[in-house]
């Protein structure tokens, strides 16, 4: 008679080694977001050096925060990754329709994709810092204009709506562009196209289009989210105030002045608003 073998379950191994993971979640990322929305609930600031709440307040605060600023400060935000955006896609797309041209024959191809995506690899404060630097009244920009001739007197670019805005835009378009040509770059359908003899608008519409629509729709969800969390370059570019006439304050700028004033039930409420959208 055979000895029936003790078969043996490895299955509790996946649930250890993904603990680490879910502890960690629940600590820094579940409990803080159920604290905030708590918060939303609640009249909790400080008045000088008097701390008034936490009162319970229902609805209150969400109701107050929708007649303040906020829907023009959502608009601002809206505004700003536009014009960050576009460029971005259309750059990608076209840079990554030359990479995958096989009748262009570019050599070095890695070498390009660690060029492009240099940009990302600046911190944000730092790349702020650096546009502020060059694009102030008295910067490199304004000194190569006037010494060129092509200018009488500098140029307040940051003294404009138009122009403070294209800088916060232009900087989030070189941040991101490469990061989003890597991630469209797939050779495999097209050397086959190319070989059946497509031409460039029949290889771009019918091949290039259709096989990069799920990245593409990753790529707008996340740049939607990332825009909705824009802050390090409008913050630094305008000192905080969203010059001019607050037309850069974005949402998180305005949820970190709530936080900086200490009023923890009206930054919870637009959290739970921006966790919403």
């Amino acid at each position: 008679m055979k000895k029936k073998r003790k078969s043996v379950s490895y299955a509790k191994w996946g649930y250890i080694f993904i603990l680490p993971f879910f502890i960690t979640y629940l600590i820094f990322s579940l409990i803080p977001l159920v604290d905030t929305v708590r918060f939303s609930f609640f009249e909790y600031y400080r008045s000088g050096i008097k701390q008034i709440g936490p009162n319970f307040v229902g609805w209150a605060n969400y109701a107050e925060l929708l007649k303040s600023d906020m829907i023009t400060y959502g608009k601002n935000t809206l505004i700003l990754w536009v014009i960050g955006f576009i460029p971005q896609i259309v750059v990608a797309l076209v840079l990554a329709n030359w990479f995958t041209d096989a009748r262009l024959k570019i050599h070095k191809l890695q070498f390009f994709k660690v060029v492009i995506y240099l940009p990302n690899l600046i911190m944000a404060s730092a790349f702020a810092l650096l546009f502020f630097t060059l694009f102030s009244n008295s910067g490199p920009v304004n000194s190569i204009l006037q010494s060129m001739g092509v200018i009488s007197k500098p140029i307040d670019f940051m003294g404009s709506v138009f122009g403070t805005r294209s800088l916060i835009g232009f900087m989030n378009f070189l941040m991101w562009f490469g990061n989003t040509t890597i991630m469209l770059i797939s050779t495999e359908v097209f050397e086959a196209a190319d070989l059946d003899g497509c031409n460039a608008l029949q290889r771009f519409f019918y091949i290039t289009l259709p096989s990069i629509r799920p990245i593409l729709a990753y790529t707008l969800i996340t740049s939607i989210i990332g825009g909705l969390q824009m802050f390090d370059v409008p913050q630094i570019l305008t000192n905080g105030q969203g010059n001019p006439d607050r037309t850069s304050m974005t949402l998180i700028m305005f949820l970190n002045n709530h936080l900086k004033s200490k009023n923890y039930g009206m930054a919870g409420t637009l959290s739970v608003y921006l966790f919403i959208v």
